[in-house]
């Protein structure tokens, strides 16, 4: 009897929705999962099956890669905050013929409440800042820190899962290390004690840091959200379980 060969998955990881897929992916028969961190988280999510880690070169490079690798399913479940590279995967994908998905979290809604301030970048939520607030919450990630170094007037309490790189640009306040998910007693002690006034935050979606909108919502501190960048215009779902359904319907499709 003829033995099948084994189908391959890319996963473009980062996210802990990226981690349960790879998980969940991996003891599908017949399937090899494969998972691509930027590099840029220092201690990421230990991952189910096998890693990759670094960048591909742009589009030209994924491409390279999906090929000399034999890909045969692509699956984005990159930061909704990392525009490229899903631009880039859409492209290659397209130019390898093969089927590719977004797991793309929903973003947060606004609720009765809410002070949001929505805007368009960094540099957009720093001139609100320097207008309105004198204490801030900052959890925007290490990357963005530089944004909002030069308002002098203003302290940060900065959350990162990392540190930010040695001569960074940083602004003044006091660096917090941790990852999330974080509890509403948690996020409720940390804006009184350190008596925030206002909280920049991207708009990432999920459970895991929606306790400080929902503490922000409920002491009346106004958050100012980074809205998300256009997406590429290709199939989407929104968990992990749709992922799976549309995973086992490709396989289904090419194994007959």
């Amino acid at each position: 009897m003829e033995t099948l060969l084994k189908k391959r998955l890319l996963i473009l990881g980062g996210t802990s929705d990226a981690t349960k897929l790879a998980a969940r992916a991996s003891v599908i028969s017949g399937l090899e999962v494969i998972t691509s961190l930027a590099g840029r988280t220092r201690q990421p999510h230990a991952l189910t099956g096998n890693v990759r880690i670094g960048g591909f070169g742009g589009v030209a490079g994924l491409a390279a890669y999906l090929r000399d690798r034999e890909i045969n399913f692509l699956i984005d479940a990159t930061h909704p905050y990392a525009a490229q590279i899903s631009f880039n995967a859409a492209e290659a994908a397209k130019e390898c013929n093969l089927p590719f998905l977004m797991l793309v979290r929903p973003p947060w809604q606004k609720q009765e409440g809410d002070r949001w301030i929505e805007v368009e970048s960094n540099e957009a939520a720093a001139i609100v800042l320097s207008k309105q607030a004198k204490r801030v919450f900052l959890t925007i990630g290490r990357q963005e820190l530089a944004a909002y170094a030069n308002l002098n007037d203003i302290w940060f309490l900065m959350r990162t899962i990392d540190p930010p790189t040695l001569g960074a640009l940083v602004p003044n306040g006091k660096l917090l290390l941790d990852r999330g998910p974080f509890t509403l007693e948690n996020e409720h002690k940390l804006l009184i004690e350190y008596q925030i006034d206002a909280i920049a935050s991207k708009n990432s979606g999920g459970d895991a840091t929606y306790a400080k909108i929902v503490a922000a919502r409920e002491l009346g501190i106004p958050v100012v959200i980074v809205q998300r960048k256009p997406q590429p215009a290709v199939e989407q779902v929104i968990d992990v379980e749709s992922a799976i359904g549309w995973l086992l319907n490709q396989l289904q499709l090419v194994n007959g």
